[in-house]
């Protein structure tokens, strides 16, 4: 079991009990002490190896989105580690028919089950903490975040920011700038006018509701004139 399990998640381990307890359901341990001498089960590898993901996540999108809000960050990693997604990597490793559970627990149903299978990825990410650091556990999850990535970037809010930057840093190796030059309307019906810019230059405007959406506004009218050929002047300063 250990050699198949190192192999799906191409980490060799020093400590095999480390990845075996990230397989262990408390209903197995309670069931059946005596089977698993040295193990527990994999509740607080799942602690632990949540606050890793969410760290490493975090830094990931702090260096990849320097222009995103607090609440833009906060959102984004959310959807790439919510629950069904973290189920959704462990499905991809097929790591279900590893996790130890009690006969009563047992069903085909069971180790499908969303937040079982979230939990033994997250056991077997502090599992790899623990036993080889912390690069060791961002190389084995960066991969899943990457793919993940563009999904989540596929919801309205996000994309044409993300786009916009990610075409101005191919183009140009600049990240575009947001600045609200305007407000107006009663407190309950505000609307927000901001530009984009690179580096001095307005690239597009945008109206919206809030400056979220002005933003996203801005950032297509950005997208649709840089996709229409605009460049940089000799003179521009980027």
């Amino acid at each position: 079991m250990v050699t198949r399990l190192e192999e799906l998640i191409g980490v060799p381990f020093h400590d095999v009990t480390l990845l075996q307890s990230a397989f262990v359901h408390r209903s197995f341990l309670h069931e059946h002490p005596e089977r698993l001498p040295g193990l527990t089960s994999n509740e607080r590898l799942e602690f632990l190896g949540d606050a890793v993901l969410s760290f490493i996540t975090a830094a990931w999108l702090y260096e990849r989105f320097p222009t995103y809000t607090e609440g833009e960050l906060t959102a984004l990693r959310a959807a790439l580690v919510k629950t069904s997604t973290l189920a959704a990597f462990a499905r991809s490793l097929d790591l279900g028919q590893y996790i130890r559970m009690s006969r009563g627990e047992d069903t085909p149903v069971a180790r499908n089950r969303a937040a079982l299978l979230a939990d033994v990825f997250e056991a077997v990410l502090g599992a790899i903490y623990l036993d080889q650091g912390l690069d060791a556990a961002r190389a084995f999850v960066m991969p899943f975040l990457e793919r993940q990535l563009d999904v989540a970037l596929s919801g309205r809010d996000v994309d044409y920011r993300t786009r916009l930057q990610e075409m101005t840093q191919a183009r140009f190796n600049q990240t575009p700038a947001y600045r609200t030059v305007g407000v107006s309307g009663p407190d309950h019906q505000r609307e927000f006018r901001l530009e984009v810019l690179l580096g001095d230059q307005v690239l597009g405007v945008g109206c919206g509701s809030s400056k979220q959406a002005a933003a996203q506004a801005a950032a297509k009218a950005a997208l649709e004139r840089l996709e229409q050929g605009w460049f940089p002047q000799p003179s521009d300063e980027l």
